[in-house]
């Protein structure tokens, strides 16, 4: 009898030394569990700024990227995405300078135009050429192939055009109408461009000084693209501002200048309609266009936009201005940071927002040609002045980018000094160009 209890009062120890071990284990492994779910949970970072690219009012910053990584948590459980906010865009260089020197930059971060030349060559951004060769999902030839260029250093691809804007010759209708003069073809040239401006160019209230005029804002820039100037040889160490195009590039734009008898064209003159042309950004057009900002700016007349007039020895093409995002050279998480910018710069339904919420264009083809795109580019703006798409397309497909070399920037500096006084000056254009081709040779080789 002492026996039997004694061996019940064991069980009933054991039971509980069992039912203590259960619970103790079930306690751990509900720990280790949720550890282990803390662990699994990945984090990639975003760096962005909280206003437009294009230097135009905006009111929707944060919509696309709140839309891209809400698609891309749900398609990656698990992973979470966060983003800078509150960065102004004028504060955004040295921003992410800071963040690359402390080590703590964004896995994903735009690329301005100004910092890419300087972040390639310091090795700041991933090269993701290796992920573009592998991933079948990913087809460049999508893009237009300027904008995808717009990422590239040295053949090396260190981002991905997220929104681009081209440069287009905006047109005052009313101004022409009232001059009969026709709208020019999409095709036009210098020859067809001089002329209109010289037929608008007077002084319409006879009161002795020129008050209309033909252009305002045409740059030998302009005139360089659409001449088919090269100015820089692959490897930035050769500049060719001396060559036939350029030198015709700098007498039309003189020949421009002199229409105005010395009086320099102002913004406000167009503003207020007196002028017949003006080069701007596909971004000025998509914002100014609609109601309210168009009575805020261009009220007083209607207004339309075509490519720029095509040199003697070049095409109607311009610049291409493209916004990027590219991937730290330090990520920890490479192949989920590809797959956002992924995510972002080519999904399809995250790309048609660039039209709904933003001033640019999408670089990808198939989002600036479907009706759906052409409807709403349209639909806000008031009386004819519907966007001729073929010809935005054309543009888009045509454009040309700036070199990607590290002394870009500063030899584009020499060289609008050294033609502005060209342009000053009673010098031959020719033996201008030759010194200044010396002079930013210097600067690249130095």
């Amino acid at each position: 009898m002492i026996k039997r209890k004694k061996r019940e009062k064991e069980r009933a120890q054991t039971g509980r030394l069992i039912k203590c071990f259960v619970v103790t284990s079930l306690f751990l492994m509900t720990i280790m569990g949720l550890t282990g779910c803390a662990k699994r949970e990945k984090v990639i970072t975003i760096g962005m700024f909280a206003e437009s690219n294009w230097g135009v009012p905006s009111g929707t910053v944060y919509e696309i990227m709140d839309d891209a990584i809400a698609r891309f948590e749900k398609e990656n459980p698990g992973v979470k995405v966060v983003y800078t906010s509150g960065i102004m865009k004028e504060d955004y260089s040295e921003w992410l300078a800071e963040q690359l020197l402390k080590g703590t930059e964004p896995d994903v971060f735009v690329i301005l135009s100004e910092d890419f030349n300087n972040l390639a060559s310091l090795g700041a951004m991933y090269d993701l050429q290796d992920f573009i060769d592998k991933d079948t999902d990913f087809n460049p030839n999508l893009y237009y192939s300027a904008a995808f260029q717009y990422g590239q250093w040295k053949n090396q691809q260190f981002g991905l055009p997220y929104e681009s804007v081209p440069t287009l010759m905006f047109v005052n209708k009313t101004l022409l109408q009232e001059e009969q003069i026709a709208l020019p073809e999409t095709d036009w040239t210098w020859d067809d461009f001089y002329r209109i401006c010289a037929a608008v160019t007077k002084d319409t209230d006879r009161n002795g000084t020129i008050d209309q005029f033909g252009c305002y804002n045409y740059t030998w820039k302009n005139a360089a693209y659409s001449n088919g100037c090269v100015l820089f040889d692959e490897t930035g160490k050769e500049c060719y501002v001396n060559n036939k195009q350029m030198e015709e590039a700098v007498q039309f734009v003189e020949n421009l200048q002199s229409l105005t008898a010395g009086y320099t064209v102002s913004s406000k003159d167009f503003d207020l309609g007196k002028v017949a042309f003006q080069p701007m950004p596909f971004s000025e057009y998509r914002t100014y266009a609609p109601y309210p900002w168009r009575i805020k700016k261009y009220m007083n007349f209607e207004w339309g936009c075509i490519p720029l007039p095509a040199g003697p020895s070049g095409n109607n093409v311009s610049e291409l201005s493209t916004q990027l995002y590219g991937i730290s050279a330090r990520t920890k998480e490479p192949t989920l940071s590809w797959k956002f910018l992924k995510t972002l710069t080519y999904e399809t339904e995250i790309q048609k927002e660039i039209i709904d919420y933003s001033q640019g264009a999408s670089p990808l083809k198939k989002v600036m040609n479907a009706d759906e795109t052409i409807r709403k580019l349209n639909e806000d703006v008031p009386g004819n002045n519907n966007m001729n798409i073929q010809m935005l397309n054309d543009v888009l497909n045509n454009s040309s980018i700036a070199p990607k070399f590290r002394k870009y920037d500063g030899a584009m500096e020499v060289i609008d000094e050294g033609i502005a006084n060209a342009l000053q000056s009673d010098n031959n254009i020719r033996t201008s160009l030759i010194t200044l081709q010396r002079k930013v040779n210097a600067y690249l080789n130095n």
